[in-house]
């Protein structure tokens, strides 16, 4: 006991907040951030010393805890950074979970103190908002048991959650390798942010890159087609689009009238992009849409930002892929889990990413097939669900499926709100004609939407698809009742 109490604080040593210091560095009058206008780095550095002394008299100490419940916003950012420079272990919970999921959550993490706006008003197209914060204290908080300086919960969309743990050397030499990859912004641009804050790509490829680099990161007042135009249009600066899939589609959707010469590419990172929406954007913008390819654990693995190595991508500097039993492995130093984990996840030096994939012995391109647990047997023949899911995302009229399999392969599909009934009713038979007749879904669900993970991943578990789809026929009934 006494010895794993000495490495606890031998490890929470590593905790202070000289490397924030790095970040907030630069010219006073340099805009840092752009949401209602601009901030200077001369104001951030203002206001985040000022919360900090500001949580050092709530109790906030040096290797201590703190969480943050904030919706995106101004707030959250100068608490996240204020959090770190004041020596404490900060932990991220998205402002779309649940109160059952907060707690749940509070209890793995345990921390000292939370910090949320509970009077703050949120909307799912709004890029930010104004957020007044509320520190309280967490009964049964702890100071940190690890060095880590950033807690986070993985995203969910195939399971429960784990906890990972990123120390602030991790963190800096993550951004010293997207400093590395070519066709990333340089200081003098711009990134327009779409991707969460409170994860990985938004968090580390977003806010503080831009810190790190002297790139302005600009946050939409709307995440609507128009709005995001606005904000790449507010700047004369080369402009990078950073979010995930869906938000492709909003820049695709812009008005053919709308110019935006400043834009210099849109990078996305989490799911496979479907073809038809990587055209979709590239006929109407003639710019690249780059992709990477990351995990929560370690950030950023690789990348293609140029669309040269399509659907592959190639190893972020300094890191190490392999190839094992058809799965992505990515060579760690330590395994990134807080508390308990499966031990199969990080065994000697390898972290197993639950991805199927290849790489290439000659080249070293990684080319990502999708979730290890996609391919399945049916009738003794191997079954690809990401390659059925990518033929289903191909037919007229679909929106966003997803294909699970749970004793039979069953689709769950969302239509274009345009799209006309007979292309719904003839949807079973273009999967006749396109799949072969071990590989079709045995069940086909319609949903008007697809549940998605607070990140905007689509949900892969299979019992919360259903339990979707049941609300949505129980609203079905419930309107046919009325009428």
């Amino acid at each position: 006991m006494r010895e794993a109490q000495r490495v606890a604080q031998v490890e929470t040593r590593q905790l202070g907040g000289g490397w924030i210091e790095t970040l907030l560095a630069g010219r006073d009058r340099e805009t840092a951030l752009w949401l209602d206008g601009p901030i200077t780095r001369a104001d951030l550095r203002d206001q985040v010393a000022a919360r900090a002394a500001e949580l050092a008299a709530a109790g906030l100490q040096p290797g201590g805890t703190l969480s943050l419940r904030l919706p995106p916003s101004q707030t959250f950012i100068v608490n996240l950074l204020a959090g770190w420079q004041a020596g404490a272990q900060v932990s991220l919970l998205d402002h779309r979970l649940t109160t059952h999921e907060v707690e749940r959550a509070i209890e793995r993490v345990a921390p000292q103190l939370l910090v949320s706006a509970p009077d703050a008003t949120v909307s799912p197209l709004r890029g930010y908002t104004a957020a007044t914060a509320v520190t309280s204290p967490v009964e049964g908080g702890k100071p940190a048991q690890t060095g880590h300086a950033l807690l986070q919960l993985s995203s969910g969309s195939t399971g429960p959650s784990k906890v990972i743990g990123r120390t602030s050397s991790d963190l800096l030499t993550e951004l010293d390798r997207y400093a590395q990859i070519e066709g990333t912004p340089q200081a003098g641009e711009r990134v327009v942010l779409l991707a969460s804050m409170v994860h990985v790509l938004g968090l580390v490829g977003g806010l503080l890159y831009g810190l790190r680099t002297g790139v302005q990161l600009v946050v939409p007042k709307l995440v609507s087609p128009d709005g995001v135009a606005a904000a790449v249009a507010a700047g004369d600066e080369p402009t990078t689009v950073l979010g995930v899939p869906f938000h492709i589609q909003l820049l695709a959707a812009v008005s053919p009238d709308v110019k935006l010469p400043q834009l210099k590419r849109m990078t996305v990172g989490g799911e496979l992009v479907r073809p038809a929406v990587w055209r979709a954007f590239t006929d109407r913008h003639q710019v690249p849409l780059g992709n990477m390819y990351g995990m929560t654990e370690v950030g950023v693995i690789a990348t293609d930002l140029f669309g040269e190595h399509r659907p592959g991508l190639m190893p972020a500097p300094g890191m190490r892929l392999r190839e094992s039993d058809g799965q992505l492995a990515v060579a760690t130093t330590a395994s990134p889990y807080v508390g308990l984990s499966d031990p199969t996840r990080w065994v000697d030096g390898w972290l197993y990413t639950r991805d199927a994939g290849t790489v290439d012995p000659q080249t070293g391109v990684v080319t990502v097939l999708g979730r290890l647990d996609s391919q399945v047997s049916v009738g003794g023949l191997k079954v690809d669900l990401t390659e059925v899911e990518q033929t289903l995302a191909e037919l007229p009229g679909v929106a966003e499926v997803v294909v699970a399999h749970d004793g039979a392969i069953e689709a769950f599909v969302a239509f274009h709100e345009d799209s006309a009934p007979e292309v719904e009713a003839g949807f079973r038979e273009q999967i006749v004609a396109r799949l072969a007749p071990y590989k079709r879904p045995r069940r086909v669900s319609v949903l008007p939407k697809l549940p998605r993970t607070a990140t905007g991943k689509l949900v892969r578990n299979v019992g919360a698809l259903r339990e979707a789809r049941e609300k949505s026929r129980a609203l079905e009934r419930s309107a046919a009742d009325v009428t």
